[in-house]
């Protein structure tokens, strides 16, 4: 769900009760919106009950496969046949010729409710046998016969706060499970995206602590939070995020919210905002740019099939190049961008690699970057390494404050990274990600090392007459 909502290609349709041994089928999005126009409503009805049921038909549908309504219950399916519970489909029936038009047209809008992004759970039944809250298909009729169009008889049933969606993009659907583990220390907007729905669970299941701030860095308060979901709902509690934690919170947050019932809680935007860049490409620029090539650099160290790009900041072709290389390496495809898939697996790499080194191997007192984004709150030796880093620098340059050496990423610990940041021209954020630490861990080697020195300071070797 961390996405805008999208018309699927294809949908996977279950021929039964969920756990039924039945088969499920994968049709096309608009077979299959047809499939159940034909099988609910009448070809010969007023074309704008026609197009209001069928308005009504996709943003069911979509509501069910954008909350992976399913699959977070374990299902390997987007939608059942069940009328009980989802729609009327029967595989391989006759499609009518003026359904099959107006789907055409129609497939690609939606109903959201203002202000709300996900497809309304357009509940609707057929007015005679049965009734709901929702829209009533044999009104929609009468409704029509009065001269009201489409959009119109909606809002009789789903009140005046709707609005289409039209010309939705249309694409794959992918599991929204991330490629790899989430654990302490990850980053990037699947961890957003738990820190966001972990806070908003934790209203209803006040045992959760509470995550704070929800900036995408997986540090010791989402551990905690996830840690404590894994406990109440049965799950191993490892404070890992692997599938089937990943899913048993989206289960739970669709219930908290209410997003599969017709009157929701809803889904704002900042809800599935994205803090990091999701594709890096060709002429793209910044720190997110460097922090790639960081990580190239060092799988470029083990594996000679990858070549090693320059930190410019700049995606440029020898970037582009060493993505390419990589996506080989991984069995990806080949595009030189810097997708999701790319970046979680180059993250992991990277993560074996340094984990693989020795201190013999690694030879110096420079500590390569421990793969893990340190952040206020965060404990531990590699918070240890990093404050002596920072006294290391505070000798060099007044600028940066000296501090305690706890083990405690604590205030003082920010502000001398902010401090820090400043200095070296870094993005000033008090999040110590590779190019912060690198920047101090270069330095303290250098001094380590006698290689810098203070002005004025004593270079070790004896000056002479010539």
């Amino acid at each position: 769900m961390p996405n805008l909502p999208t018309i699927p290609e294809t949908v996977r349709v279950h021929l039964g009760a969920p756990d039924s041994n039945a088969p499920n089928v994968t049709v096309s999005f608009p077979e299959y919106i047809k499939n159940v126009a034909s099988s609910e409503i009448y070809p010969t009805w007023p074309e704008s009950a026609l197009r209001a049921n069928i308005l009504a038909q996709i943003s069911f549908a979509l509501n069910r496969i954008y909350t992976e309504y399913y699959p977070s219950r374990g299902y390997d399916f987007d939608i059942t046949n069940n009328t009980g519970i989802d729609q009327s489909f029967v595989n391989g029936r006759d499609i009518f010729e003026n359904i099959s038009r107006l789907v055409d047209e129609l497939f690609n809008n939606y109903i959201v409710r203002n202000g709300n992004i996900e497809p309304l759970f357009a509940v609707y039944c057929n007015g005679t046998t049965s009734t709901c809250n929702g829209l009533s298909q044999w009104g929609t009729v009468a409704l029509a016969e009065q001269g009201l169009g489409a959009f119109d008889i909606l809002t009789r049933y789903y009140g005046n706060d709707i609005s289409l969606v039209t010309n939705a993009p249309i694409a794959e659907i992918m599991p929204s499970e991330p490629e790899i583990l989430l654990r302490r220390g990850s980053v990037g907007n699947d961890v957003a995206f738990i820190q966001t729905r972990l806070n908003r669970i934790s209203a209803n299941y006040p045992a959760i602590p509470k995550i704070n701030p929800t900036n995408g860095f997986f540090g010791e308060s989402t551990e905690n939070a996830v840690v404590t979901f894994q406990r109440i709902f049965d799950l191993v509690p490892d404070g890992i995020v692997g599938k089937a934690t990943w899913y048993k919170i989206q289960f739970v947050y669709n219930a908290v919210k209410r997003l599969n019932e017709l009157e929701s809680e809803g889904l704002r935007l900042e809800d599935i905002s994205k803090q990091f860049p999701g594709v890096l490409s060709l002429g793209d620029s910044g720190e997110s740019v460097e922090v790639i090539q960081y990580f190239l650099s060092a799988v470029a160290f083990f594996d000679p099939l990858i070549p090693t790009p320059e930190l410019t900041g700049i995606y440029d072709e020898a970037t582009r190049n060493a993505v390419i290389a990589f996506q080989a390496v991984k069995g990806l495809p080949q595009t030189g961008v810097a997708d999701d898939a790319t970046w979680n697996l180059l993250y992991d790499d990277y993560l074996g690699d340094i984990r693989s080194l020795t201190p013999a191997q690694i030879g110096t007192a420079v500590i390569p970057f421990p793969g893990v984004f340190l952040q206020l709150g965060d404990e531990g030796e590699n918070v240890v390494i990093l404050q002596n880093f920072i006294n290391t620098a505070s000798d060099v340059y007044s600028e940066i404050p000296p501090i305690p050496v706890t083990g405690i990423y604590d205030e003082n610990t920010r502000d001398a990274v902010y401090a820090a940041e400043a200095l070296f021209g870094l993005q000033i954020d008090g999040i110590v990600g590779p190019l912060v630490w690198d920047t101090l861990a270069d330095l303290y080697n250098d001094v380590e090392s006698g290689a810098y020195r203070n002005p004025g300071q004593f270079s070790g070797n004896p000056l002479s007459v010539n």
